[in-house]
């Protein structure tokens, strides 16, 4: 490892000094995701390669194949600034794990825009996300609705490391406190964001907690584990998702998950190119990149407006 580094940054450094005028033209911005099985990471990238054509950059997309792998993504991360790039895009799966890079990342003047999950630092000159809390909120809304305003309910987070994790978690608990008095959060428990363990976990809620009436899916990973679980113990409960993926649309449209929320990842992955051009040329920019969530359910899920920010 600490080889190929070496050589990576000594040919990053031939490069720079051995070609004036090609390093002006050819602006390199790597991003670094959380993962890359999910399909939402997918659509990410589709929204970063086409700003990359936009603006005649190159881009290059990496994720570790689980998002459980904070120190291969720490890895990823460390190889990209060793080449020297002109910004970074970052989509922390631990804020905290993260920072000593970043903190070199800023002292070399690369600026970082963070997308999907922030960092929890001001290193970053901007985060391109969903407003995670108020995504959940709406969920939170919309289970109350589903369950008649009263009842038991949980949640299947992947983790409670990332931003988006924690901002989903507490839109949600927070929503149901606040606004829903008659509702209780009976359990939060995390699955990794991976179907398997979050179907352990959603059936170990069940087995707890035999009146439990909705589960909440925190992303894709986890909703279709919620889903899973229930269907293997046999158990009737709401299940609200997060994000799209093929599963997860087919168990909306035959009724087995009420709905979910989607973000806009095609949107996320362009801003997130596109505020790292900004920031090169010296831009300023606004602290956080809103990029919109939505609500789908069967009534909406063919909506044209709808069909754009969901993915298979």
């Amino acid at each position: 490892m600490f080889k190929s580094k070496l050589i990576g940054a000594a040919l990053g450094l031939a490069f720079a000094v051995g070609s004036g005028g090609a390093m002006a033209q050819e602006t390199y911005i790597p991003l670094i995701s959380k993962g890359f099985q999910h399909q939402f990471w997918q659509a990410v990238k589709s929204g970063a390669d086409q700003a990359a054509k936009d603006y005649k950059v190159k881009v290059t997309f990496e994720g570790p194949e689980t998002e459980a792998m904070v120190d291969k993504q720490i890895d990823m991360l460390s190889a990209a600034l060793a080449k020297k790039p002109q910004a970074v895009g970052f989509a922390a799966l631990d804020s905290k794990a993260a920072l000593p890079l970043l903190k070199k990342a800023q002292a070399a003047k690369i600026p970082v825009v963070a997308f999907d999950s922030g960092v929890d630092s001001d290193i970053p000159v901007t985060t391109a996300t969903t407003d995670n809390k108020a995504a959940a909120a709406l969920a939170a809304d919309k289970m109350a609705e589903l369950i008649g305003n009263e009842g038991e309910v949980a949640v299947v987070a992947h983790d409670q490391t990332s931003r988006t994790g924690i901002d989903r978690r507490d839109g949600f608990v927070e929503r149901i406190k606040s606004a829903h008095p008659k509702i209780k959060v009976v359990s939060v428990q995390y699955g990794g964001g991976d179907h398997l363990k979050s179907t352990e976990v959603t059936k170990s809620i069940l087995q707890a907690y035999p009146k439990l009436k909705g589960i909440f899916g925190a992303n894709e990973g986890s909703a279709i584990g919620a889903l899973n679980g229930a269907k293997e113990m046999k158990r009737k409960v709401v299940i609200i998702g997060y994000d799209s993926g093929k599963q997860q649309k087919d168990a909306i449209r035959d009724g087995q998950m009420a709905g979910a929320i989607t973000q806009n990842p095609v949107g996320i992955g362009y801003k997130t190119v596109e505020a790292a051009v900004k920031a090169i040329k010296g831009e300023k920019l606004p602290k956080v990149i809103d990029t919109g969530f939505y609500w789908y359910d069967k009534s909406n899920i063919d909506d044209p407006k709808i069909v754009a920010v969901l993915y298979d």
